[in-house]
């Protein structure tokens, strides 16, 4: 579970690619659209910053998980959506601008959530609290390089060649999704040896996570009465974390293997759930 090339290089490139795809089909009246629909916005933020974990935490108790186990789900469900989730939303035809601005403003809340909230989950499960801290200027530069640069560069390309950028767009969504069969091929292969011990202590768990929040913010948002783009967005920031963090959050600040695990199980499990729920709603408004 330690960090290596795919992590370190190659996943980030092809997110970056995946970004940049999205930013070729979308324009600066996107953004201009959210401003005016702050009502989508704060939903969004409330499904993300409370919904989610108090479901994490009922599921963490209801299933009486491994201690460690417990914490590291609790850091998942803390986690910003990331460049997974805009990407969802953008396969499932969502609301991509909405999304963005969802997850950029959420990642500049959870490094002051994350470290507080972490520890008081540590409190209660473990009985005892670790103080650590989250580097908040890389985490926002990270934000910036995978979603915010190359969505800016395609739609800079967008404006000026409006052709090719419709040409590239198409290639570059097929190129996502095939891409990510590759890397959970990759992920499973390289921890052949503890996957059944992965799933078996965390599971249930991370599956019961990501499909509930997904449905419930989805659902959340057509009961506000908010359009169906907007609806799928929520529902994939509130359903789909950054995995990736919550490995860091885990592995590398607190420095606790077990803890990591729900992060694997999680981001391994999110492709599948992700895909159908995007199946599901595609098909629904079909």
């Amino acid at each position: 579970m330690s960090p290596d090339i795919l992590t370190k290089v190659i996943l980030p490139a092809a997110l970056f690619l995946i970004m940049f795809g999205m930013g070729l089909s979308l324009k600066v009246a996107d953004f201009k659209a959210v401003v005016r629909a702050p009502k989508a916005v704060s939903i969004g933020l409330l499904g993300q910053m409370i919904l989610l974990p108090l479901i994490a935490f009922a599921i963490a108790v209801i299933l009486q998980l491994p201690e460690e186990v417990a914490v590291g789900l609790m850091i998942i469900a803390l986690a910003p959506g990331g460049a997974t989730s805009n990407m969802f939303t953008y396969l499932a035809k969502g609301d991509v601008s909405l999304s963005i601005s969802l997850t950029a403003l959420v990642s500049l809340i959870t490094p002051f959530t994350i470290p507080i909230i972490s520890a008081l989950s540590m409190t209660y499960f473990m009985g005892n609290s670790t103080e650590f801290s989250l580097p908040i200027v890389q985490t926002i530069v990270q934000l910036l390089v995978i979603t915010v640069i190359p969505v800016a560069l395609g739609m800079l390309v967008l404006s000026r060649w409006p052709n090719a950028a419709t040409k590239i767009e198409q290639i570059l969504k097929w190129f996502a999704v095939l891409f990510l069969l590759l890397i959970i091929a990759l992920i499973v292969l390289k921890n052949a040896n503890n996957m059944a011990s992965f799933f078996a202590q965390a599971g249930i768990a991370t599956l019961l996570l990501n499909a509930s929040v997904l449905l419930l913010g989805y659902q959340i948002a057509k009961w506000a009465k908010l359009n169906h783009p907007q609806a799928v967005s929520i529902g994939f920031e509130v359903g789909i974390q950054n995995g990736t963090l919550a490995l860091v959050v885990a592995g590398t600040l607190i420095g606790n293997s077990a803890m990591m695990i729900p992060a694997v199980t999680y981001s391994l499990l999110m492709f599948v759930s992700g895909a159908a729920f995007a199946w599901w709603v595609n098909r629904k408004q079909a």
